[in-house]
């Protein structure tokens, strides 16, 4: 479970949820905070690479997609 790859894409996802949240917190917005927090959970519990990566990237598209909606 703990390869290099699993942790370099943990640090990357993690620290990019981070930035997420702190930017919805200072922001206001529920959107990027919330999604934030989910990259977070994301990059401590599921256990492939891979499968983080397409995680993180979804919840990343969805963001845009929504602030881009105006919510």
């Amino acid at each position: 479970m703990f390869n290099t790859n699993f942790l370099f894409a943990s640090l990357i996802w993690g620290s990019v949820g981070v930035g997420y949240f702190i930017y919805g917190k200072k922001q206001g917005s529920w959107i990027p905070l919330t999604g934030g927090i989910l990259m977070i959970v994301v990059s401590y519990f599921v256990g492939s690479a891979l499968l983080m990566s397409v995680i993180s990237i979804g919840i990343i598209v969805t963001v845009h997609a929504l602030l881009k909606k105006g919510y």
